[in-house]
């Protein structure tokens, strides 16, 4: 039974041009990392290795929002077609339904992460710092989904709201300039988390404000509650819509 959903969700995300232009999202930003920055930076001013924590925060973190705006445009897509009603009459029940996809997004969002900060080959993250940030950042994808459905009602609002959450991902970068009690006032945004862990392996931990475990546990502790928040409010919304 999940193993069809899951072939049926693939086929879904593969017809949707938008949605096969995010797929591709993690090996563009592998690319540019790889290819593009080092070009630039032979023939300009511009050094990667002092930036290499901002640069490898933009690439790893846009992640989650490119397959969060995937699922959000899915859930979407289900709502129109009124296709969570009909789950409601199917073996699967509608909880089973949403668990499933969102646990798909996370380890799709996980292993893009890990491809993404790997192929770029910025900076000195270890293999066990990439699977710490990706897991971190991973649980930014289910929540963009759900905030997404939570505030549209369409496919045309729900691009909105993708545009809006991709300007607020510009924030966690901006708190990278602070190494001092200022960053906390970032913390409101999951992805900051991610961001500083990577900070602190660039950097060095002891400049940071607050040390890698820190970061680590109390933004994993944050993102799970935001992730539960998200998805009863999402429960209230699609319960207000039969």
């Amino acid at each position: 039974m999940y193993g069809t959903f899951f072939v049926s969700e693939l086929k879904k995300w593969i017809r949707d041009p938008m949605m096969r232009f995010m797929l591709i999202y993690p090996l563009l930003f592998g690319l540019i990392g790889r290819y593009l920055l080092p070009s630039i930076a032979e023939t300009s001013d511009f050094a990667i290795e002092p930036n290499a924590d901002y640069i490898l925060a933009v690439l790893a973190l846009i992640t989650p929002l490119a397959f969060g705006a995937l699922t959000g445009f899915s859930v979407l897509e289900d709502r129109d077609d009124h296709i969570i009603n009909s789950i409601r009459v199917t073996p699967l029940t509608f909880t089973q339904f949403m668990s499933f996809r969102l646990i798909i997004v996370v380890v799709l969002t996980f292993a893009a992460c890990i491809f993404v900060m790997w192929f770029s080959d910025i900076g000195d993250l270890t293999l066990r710092d990439m699977i710490v940030v990706a897991f971190l950042a991973s649980f930014s994808a289910p929540a963009t989904g759900l905030v997404i459905n939570i505030f549209s009602h369409n496919k045309i609002e729900g691009f909105a709201i993708m545009k809006l959450l991709g300007m607020v991902i510009i924030l966690p970068v901006i708190s990278l300039l602070f190494t001092d009690a200022r960053e906390l006032f970032f913390v409101i945004v999951p992805a900051f988390w991610p961001a500083k862990i990577i900070s602190t392996v660039v950097r060095g931990e002891e400049i940071m404000y607050l040390n890698y475990n820190f970061y680590f546990w109390v933004g994993l502790g944050y993102a799970v509650v935001v992730n539960i928040i998200s998805y009863v409010r999402f429960l209230k919304k699609v319960a207000g819509e039969e």
